[in-house]
């Protein structure tokens, strides 16, 4: 008997989904080749700005695939209408599999709050959008030149995990001038200062108004600091550095929650298949093999990884909850969290334990070894990655008379330190766009203090 095709199965799995309660935008799929799929992986969506760092993403990720070592099932983006690339190398059985991670994903980007305010901030069409920025960055190549436009890109996405994910994507600019609390007019303290000698009050009876320090307060978001306050940045640069933060809003939630997101996807797949009674045993059967490898807790082959693996741990903690709260508690507990409070409040010590879970350490020798067990320890050993985008906490300090730029790394709160050598290359990118002297203060390996200048020539 001739296999039905993946489309034949797909309103089939919908309808399924809707029944067991999960509320999503439609779904737009896409059968696609291999190539394409490790494109869209490493650039991150399937249309962006071209720049040389995706080229060698997509060649360590080219090495690694055909080494074996990670496979692309699917890369789905969020929106209204949701896309989900699928490999056309993948089997009808992985693919309906497949189908059903995409619809768990995306309840899970539909009712998220981090997920929802992202979508709601960058619209919802984020895939046009990238495309949009793309042709522009086209257009400003065709003006400028690429050398030029690279320069700019490369500033702009070296620092593009820095935004400021507690603020809004649009944010008016800083007052111009300090706001300063004034006493009534007919106060007595008023009336004395008035009487001093220059009157208290500057030449016509009007306090002189007091400028405000750029920045305010320390900044985080340098993508937006940098776009409006660089001296003598071009609009169309400008626009890039934009369109860089504009994406960096909309990927922080997939990194924020990707332990949640994925192992959310992955007990959905789980479940709907085994509700599927439309499909056949063996498609089943083979769908199961491929869930299976999914959420291993180890790497291909014969590999051990002593890295988790989001799919397997999201998804044990996901039964965790259901098996405990509930259906609603799960939903409750999806709906409110990112990954931090998702692992801290829900990787519970017995699940640790069942899934042999453990901390480690390296020593010189090049031994890797096992520390006791201690669930707060393995909880924040799981997080450690995700602090402050995965990059080191810097904000803008100081914004000078003559233009000069001053950054502090809060090495203090940090706790990972700054690798020197890129540390060093981000100043080198920013220099080009700033114009003026940047400066870094941060600490040496030994703790104390240390700085990274670069100052304009002639």
């Amino acid at each position: 008997m001739m296999e039905r095709p993946l489309e034949h199965y797909l309103p089939k799995i919908e309808a399924l989904a809707r029944e067991s309660g999960l509320v999503y935008f439609p779904v737009d799929y896409e059968q696609v080749p291999a190539s394409f799929m490790m494109e869209v992986a490493v650039y991150g969506l399937p249309v962006r700005m071209p720049h040389w760092s995706f080229g060698v993403r997509y060649i360590y990720q080219f090495v690694q695939h055909r080494m074996g070592h990670s496979r692309l099932f699917e890369v789905v983006f969020p929106g209204d209408p949701g896309r989900a690339y699928l490999s056309r190398n993948n089997s009808v059985a992985e693919n309906v599999l497949v189908a059903a991670h995409v619809l768990g994903h995306a309840d899970f980007s539909r009712n998220n709050l981090l997920f929802e305010a992202a979508q709601r901030s960058v619209g919802y069409h984020i895939v046009e959008q990238a495309a949009a920025h793309a042709r522009e960055i086209s257009r400003a190549i065709e003006r400028h030149g690429i050398e030029r436009v690279e320069a700019v890109l490369d500033a702009a996405l070296s620092l593009e995990q820095y935004i400021a994910v507690d603020r809004d994507l649009t944010r008016q600019p800083y007052p111009e001038y300090v706001e300063e609390k004034t006493e009534p007019a007919s106060s007595p303290f008023r009336s004395r200062y008035d009487r001093l000698p220059g009157g208290g009050r500057s030449r016509g009876g009007v306090a002189e108004p007091k400028r405000s320090p750029i920045p305010p307060h320390p900044e985080h978001d340098l993508l937006w600091f940098v776009a409006n306050y660089a001296p003598e940045m071009e609009p169309w640069e400008r626009d890039i550095f934009l369109a860089v933060r504009e994406e960096s809003f909309y990927f922080y939630p997939v990194f924020a929650c990707q332990i949640m997101n994925e192992g959310w996807a992955s007990y959905w797949h789980a479940r709907l298949l085994r509700e599927a009674d439309f499909l056949p045993q063996q498609m089943y059967l083979e769908a199961v093999k491929a869930h299976s490898d999914v959420v291993r807790p180890y790497a291909a082959g014969q590999e051990v990884s002593l890295k988790i693996n989001p799919y397997h741990l999201g998804f044990f903690i996901w039964e965790d909850i259901v098996e405990s709260g509930g259906l609603e508690a799960a939903r409750k507990v999806m709906r409110e969290n990112d990954d931090f409070g998702f692992i801290r409040n829900h990787l519970e010590e017995s699940l640790a334990r069942k899934l042999d879970l453990f901390t480690w350490e390296a020593r010189r020798s090049g031994e890797v070894r096992a520390k006791a067990f201690d669930i707060d320890a393995i909880r924040e050993f799981v997080l450690s990655g995700k602090f402050n985008f995965g990059a080191p906490r810097v904000h803008v300090a100081e914004m000078r008379a003559d233009g000069t730029l001053v950054l502090v790394h809060e090495h203090g709160t940090d706790g990972r330190g700054l690798d020197r050598q890129s540390a060093e290359k981000v100043m080198d990118y920013l220099l080009r766009v700033w114009h003026r002297t940047v400066e870094l203060r941060t600490v040496d390996a030994k703790g104390g203090p240390s700085r990274i200048v670069r100052q304009p020539k002639g």
